[in-house]
């Protein structure tokens, strides 16, 4: 069994340099991509982050709003709040 991280009570999937933040049940996720990283002592770490809020429905990856961050705290932090501030309008 795939051990699945969680963010603030959500997945957080990785999968090559694609990143999926959010239930893959609700109406909108958000698909970090990892357009560089850098190496910090023996680690890769991710430096330029390119975020989308996407709709989550089959066969549509309609793109709400999207962004660049430097490292992945930032983006996290706009995720968040997206996914958060889209979730809360729907329900």
């Amino acid at each position: 069994m795939e051990n699945i991280l969680y963010y603030k009570e959500k997945p957080l999937v990785r999968r090559g340099n694609m990143i999926y933040y959010g239930n893959p049940q609700d109406p909108y996720i958000i698909l970090m991509i990892v357009n560089t990283t850098r190496k910090v002592g023996d680690l890769e770490v991710s430096d330029n982050i390119t975020i989308q809020l996407q709709e989550n429905q089959k066969g549509r990856d309609r793109i709400i709003k999207k962004a660049e961050r430097e490292g992945m705290f930032k983006a996290m932090d706009i995720a968040e709040y997206w996914l958060q501030d889209a979730l809360e309008h729907v329900m």
